[in-house]
């Protein structure tokens, strides 16, 4: 899912909750009444206008060579008295992000939304453009971190997303194609999502809430107004919306945050092992169902894995309760973990189910 459409702001897609039909509203219609029965009709318009200040647009440019067969020759150059200097082009994207901290200027968006740029610039709701400047970048997550100076502000506040349901109602904010700030609403389709391409820690909110290409980095929100996300990727053969997108839930990208305030980079943890995927072959011969599990090819000298007593031949099936099915699945759950866990691994020996206790490094 990496590549140039990323580059331009790769987001979750989401197709829209509510669509109303006009064809049957007669033309003397007018405006929806401001009430019905006596109660006021629905609106988030309320949160979003307390909401959106804190979510921005990201434009960042970068210099890139422009390479040519005939420029690129020497004796072409000679023969035609061309100058031997790089020609160069500027490349620009177009994101989003979101302000999480005020005081600071702390902005949240993906790594992808601004990867190698030379110049970062941050819109912000009420028309000022301001210069950012990166804090840390975390490829793994496509997680990113940048500055902006602290003037008038507003910020939002991010929520637990491990309280979140599917089914759950969420609001998208960003910048779709360049077009400025955009709202769209959905649901939570499915919690937990991995196994997207071109990302290496994955652990996301699907939703199927209108996002496009240039909503990446921007905001997922729940109704009150929390975040929740941060949009990131679609599922798209056409590359555009088809109603399922991505978010980073917001307790990943709050750690990410932390740590590259903190040390600018991320330090995960690790088993110290090796593993390969459950193919038929090998489970038939290890007596255990195929895509159940990671089977243990090598185990590092004093690594936490050696500790626990891990073997080759262990087949990993999950770590603290949630399933491995493959060698990818088992990735990313050490990839989620800081240094210092202490985690539980439940592994299939000649048949016999064991648990051992590991704390990562």
């Amino acid at each position: 899912m990496r590549g140039s459409p990323l580059c331009q702001g790769l987001v979750t897609a989401i197709s829209l909750l509510f669509a109303t039909s006009l064809a049957a509203v007669p033309a003397h219609a007018g405006a929806l009444p401001a009430a019905v029965d006596g109660e006021a009709l629905p609106s988030l318009a309320p949160m979003l206008e307390r909401i959106t200040p804190a979510v921005v647009n990201v434009a960042s440019r970068r210099s890139v060579q422009v390479r040519s067969p005939f420029m690129d020759d020497p004796f072409f150059r000679r023969f035609f008295g061309m100058p031997d200097i790089p020609r160069e082009r500027i490349q620009q994207s177009l994101g989003s992000g979101v302000i999480v901290d005020a005081a600071k200027g702390y902005v949240l968006t993906n790594n992808h939304v601004i990867e190698n740029a030379d110049e970062i610039e941050v819109t912000l709701a009420d028309g000022r453009t301001l210069a950012a400047t990166r804090v840390g970048t975390d490829p793994d997550s496509d997680v990113a971190v940048i500055r902006i100076p602290a003037e008038r502000l507003a910020a939002l506040p991010l929520a637990d997303s491990a309280r979140l349901r599917v089914g759950d109602f969420v609001v998208a904010v960003g910048n779709p194609f360049g077009l400025g700030q955009t709202v769209t609403g959905g649901l939570v389709s499915a919690l937990g999502r991995s196994g997207l391409r071109g990302i290496g820690v994955q652990n996301f909110i699907q939703t199927d809430a209108s996002i496009n290409p240039g909503n990446s980095g921007g905001a997922l929100v729940n109704l009150r107004g929390e975040l929740i996300g941060i949009n990131t990727a679609i599922f798209s053969p056409s590359g555009g919306n088809v109603g399922i997108g991505f978010a980073i839930p917001s307790n990943l990208a709050r750690d990410v945050m932390r740590q590259l305030l903190a040390f600018g980079e991320v330090k995960r943890g690790s088993l110290g092992l090796a593993t390969q995927d459950l193919d038929e072959e090998l489970a038939a011969a290890l007596g255990v169902e195929p895509g159940k599990g990671a089977v243990v090819t090598r185990v590092g000298a004093g690594s936490p894995a050696a500790g626990a007593g891990i073997r080759p031949g262990d087949v990993v099936t999950a770590i603290d309760g949630k399933p491995v099915r493959s060698r990818a699945d088992l990735a990313n759950l050490e990839g989620l973990l800081p240094v210092g866990s202490t985690v539980q691994v439940a592994l299939l020996r000649d048949g016999a189910v064991l648990n051992v206790t590991a704390a990562l490094r």
